[in-house]
């Protein structure tokens, strides 16, 4: 399923609004994290950033298969030979991957989804004991130049009521700012 007023502008825009390597930092995203998982590549803004920094195997999906056609010529371009690409349904047909073995799942701008909490709960069941889940979203105290309506923008204390729902995940720290316009949360499969 489409995620609901998830059209993307033009690449170049879009790019702009994010302080990728910062944001990575922030997050804390790094070689401990081996396999991996990404909902929504888009253009692979935060494909290639993540696949660099982790020491496994990074897949990557979305609903749109121009976006994964779009990621893969930046995956060629940088020379990754660790991203696996697949245009799927993540909601409606799963990950394909067998459940607890991935290190780290990576939610970003997509949780203003019609059901959040079942993208997370399929998320946590795909990921190892301690293993990540890595949730960035648009701030909704501030006034941001691109994003989803305000009424369904996801707040901090949401996400963290959402994950709590799962009965999966607990909140590894609060919510971080991720300047200028996001802010992140990074909870731990239990």
């Amino acid at each position: 399923m489409k995620i609901r007023d998830s059209g993307m502008p033009e690449r170049a825009f879009w790019e702009s609004l994010f302080d990728v390597p910062g944001m990575m930092t922030v997050l804390g995203v790094g070689r401990v994290i081996g396999s991996a998982i990404e909902v929504g590549c888009g253009y692979g803004t935060f494909t290639v950033p993540i696949a660099t920094r982790i020491s496994g195997t990074l897949h990557s999906f979305d609903i749109d298969p121009a976006m994964v056609a779009a990621t893969e010529v930046r995956v060629c371009d940088a020379g990754l030979l660790n991203v696996r690409l697949s245009a799927r349904d993540v909601i409606a047909d799963g990950f394909g991957l067998p459940a607890e073995t991935v290190d780290a799942v990576f939610l970003f701008n997509i949780l203003h989804a019609e059901d959040p909490v079942t993208l997370m709960r399929a998320s946590a069941q795909v990921l190892r004991r301690d293993g990540k889940l890595f949730v960035v979203h648009w701030r909704s105290d501030v006034a941001t130049p691109r994003g989803p309506d305000l009424a369904i923008r996801p707040r901090p204390e949401q996400v963290a009521s959402w994950a709590a729902e799962t009965a999966l995940l607990a909140t590894d720290g609060g919510a971080r700012l991720l300047p200028p316009w996001h802010f992140g949360v990074v909870f731990i499969r239990q």
